[in-house]
């Protein structure tokens, strides 16, 4: 699974979603499937959703060998190609109610990360690209020509977090105008002409390229959407589980949580959320950002 996308907080999901036999589980986020297939082998039934097409071919290929080699059926995983806004349509349409747990593992995976023609990352050259959905029309090359200059700056403020929002929306209309920006590399190459690029070890291109890919993919109001439809499809004592990679999510799952609680749907398991351990940091440098937070449903 590994050479897809590489599991985070594996054991620590396993363990907060107590696994039962025969139980329903939707994997809203499937990427390479190591939380899924980890959930089949202690027997439980998998509504695997991704809107990344090469996630759902991927992860069906390795399932008709690994459900092979360990003697599970393999009618026990079910892929979906969509987006885990339409959470209750998709469980509705494949007959998967009384949901034990749901799993929702957010930010960009590891394959999508190292495809340089998916356009995700500034280190490596590629289209400009960020679709996680290749169905979808507009691409962050759209987004960098259709923004006016203070559409750009509102941008990477919100989603970017960014505090030189302005002078970077200042270079890239700039920039534009004198040549196209194609690429990555193209973009990322605007902000080499500002001394002192990297802040506390982080490229300035990164926070840029955070924007542009929320925007792109419309990752906060889909989050938004999903979880209250969620907590609703769960059966009594059942969990949702979100991993976040930046604040923006954790704050929106955190406050859903919090209004899930308030409205006595269940109750809260994680008053802190979960991290990475050391172990794990020094085997995946991806994870160190990643934070879980749990919630169970009480009828």
């Amino acid at each position: 699974m590994d050479s897809f996308h590489t599991s985070v907080l594996l054991k620590e999901i396993i363990s907060g979603l107590n696994v039962q036999k025969n139980k329903n589980y939707i994997d809203a986020t499937i990427g390479g499937g190591g939380h899924s297939f980890e959930i089949l082998r202690l027997g439980g039934i998998v509504l695997g959703i991704d809107c990344d097409k090469d996630a759902i071919d991927y992860v069906g290929e390795n399932w008709k060998l690994e459900s092979k080699r360990c003697g599970i059926p393999e009618k026990n995983l079910i892929l979906v190609k969509g987006n885990f806004r339409d959470l209750d349509k998709i469980a509705h349409l494949n007959n998967f109610d009384k949901i034990s747990g749901i799993i929702f593992d957010l930010g960009v995976s590891s394959h999508q990360l190292g495809a340089a023609q998916r356009g995700f990352s500034f280190q490596k050259e590629g289209p400009l690209d960020m679709r996680m959905d290749q169905d979808l029309n507009l691409t962050a090359k759209d987004f960098i020509y259709a923004l006016t200059k203070g559409e750009l700056y509102e941008l990477f403020t919100k989603l970017g977090e960014e505090s030189n929002a302005r002078e970077f929306s200042n270079l890239i209309v700039m920039a534009r105008g004198v040549k196209p920006i194609e690429t990555t590399r193209d973009l990322a190459m605007i902000f080499e002409k500002i001394p002192s690029r990297r802040v506390w070890g982080i490229n300035r291109a990164t926070k840029i390229f955070q924007a542009l890919r929320i925007a792109v993919n419309d990752e906060l109001n889909a989050i938004r959407e999903a979880l209250p439809k969620a907590v609703n499809m769960l059966e009594d004592e059942g969990r949702i589980l979100v991993i976040s990679f930046h604040s923006l999510e954790d704050r929106i799952v955190k406050r859903a949580f919090l209004e899930f609680e308030e409205k006595n749907m269940g109750k809260i398991i994680t008053k802190k959320p979960i991290t990475p351990t050391k172990e794990e940091l020094g085997i995946n440098r991806r994870s160190r950002s990643a934070k879980l937070r749990i919630f169970e449903r009480n009828i």
